[in-house]
């Protein structure tokens, strides 16, 4: 089922810094004058930097190269380029709906304007749609492991928050470093955009405890959940997110490059379908982890776990509904799920 369910599956929880691949960061470093790192050899070809990739020793270990890539960017076409690259990447794996993860703090400390960052996007959004018919929105994500001041000054910009005032942005996050970084500490933040009636999603139990994805919950109220997989050490609270019905954008790859667990296999993908827990499959950093984009991460899950029709269809109607995209676009989406699943059914 999986090999062909590329015809109709969203994404929720793609970084586009994470779609950043080699040969892209080689190509801007250069016509920006952006210098490497000369004393990492990761960093004397596409081919070092694809083979260091492949070991990875934590989340840590990726967000330090994670960060040196985003160095490269610089220009409203630099950003325009990144998310064009992964809509196509997208469009081939059959996506027609993408939610996108992208951290502005992390320019703006580089002297990048959110005007630059957004234009950027905003036309390859454009692009994507015209193209490839892949509706798309953004989702603006904070940086745990800075310090919360930072967060709550960037918030404040009144370019990035009129951007979630008029849709422009569909919302926040909290993403980055997880353990050490509870979700306790960004309560005023999420209270200012409650306040303001802006969804919210936030990292939580990708490397922290089941606890984090309570809090996140409780203190940050947040209507989904990113990652998530801690949620089956605590079988109370995963029965009241599946009633809730709240999401889990779920990353198959990305838990085994990070060592968060030693393959798909190990996921709690079987206890989530048995509990009702509503899950959606996702990339995450495909560039840095192995390119496995959406596609590869359903192979996988299909591979380790043989889901029927129906699970798959569970699956993908799961991350429909819980989509931020408009009620028509997710009754459109929810009509082709039901066309494809019908073919199978009849097969």
């Amino acid at each position: 089922m999986a090999a062909d369910a590329y015809s109709w599956p969203g994404e929720h929880h793609i970084h586009i810094e994470g779609a950043l691949t080699p040969e892209l960061l080689f190509q801007l470093a250069s016509s920006n004058g952006v210098t490497l790192p000369t004393d990492d050899h990761a960093f004397q070809s596409v081919s070092t930097l694809y083979e260091r990739y492949q070991h990875f020793e934590s989340l840590d270990d990726f967000l330090h190269y994670y960060y040196i890539g985003m160095s490269v960017l610089v220009t409203e076409s630099d950003f325009e380029a990144l998310a064009w690259d992964y809509f196509q990447h997208a469009a081939r794996d059959g996506v027609v709906h993408a939610e996108v993860f992208f951290d502005p703090q992390a320019h703006l400390s580089r002297g990048i304007s959110y005007e630059t960052i957004l234009s950027g996007f905003k036309t390859a959004q454009t692009r994507a749609l015209e193209e490839f018919g892949i509706t798309s929105e953004l989702i603006c994500c904070f940086l745990r492991h800075l310090p919360v001041p930072d967060s709550l000054a960037a918030f404040n910009i009144p370019e990035l928050q009129a951007s979630l005032t008029n849709g422009s942005v569909a919302g926040i996050g909290l993403d980055s470093s997880e353990s050490g970084f509870p979700p306790l500490l960004f309560k005023d933040l999420y209270q200012q955009a409650a306040a303001f009636g802006i969804r919210r999603t936030a990292h939580a139990g990708e490397e922290g405890p089941a606890s984090y994805i309570r809090d996140a919950l409780d203190t940050l109220g947040v209507s989904r959940v990113d990652h998530g997989v801690a949620l089956v050490q605590d079988r109370e609270l995963m029965a009241r997110v599946a009633e809730q019905g709240t999401l889990l954008t779920v990353c198959p790859w990305s838990n085994v490059f990070l060592k968060g667990v030693r393959s798909v296999s190990e996921l709690p993908i079987r206890e989530f379908l048995d509990a009702g827990v509503q899950f959606s499959i996702n990339s995450d950093d495909p560039a840095y982890f192995g390119n496995h984009y959406i596609l590869d991460n359903f192979c996988a899950v299909q591979e380790a776990f043989n889901l029927s029709v129906d699970e798959w269809r569970r699956v993908c109607e799961a991350g429909i509904r819980g989509s931020w995209c408009s009620e028509q676009r997710k009754a459109e989406m929810l009509e082709r799920l039901e066309r494809v699943v019908a073919k199978y059914e009849q097969a």
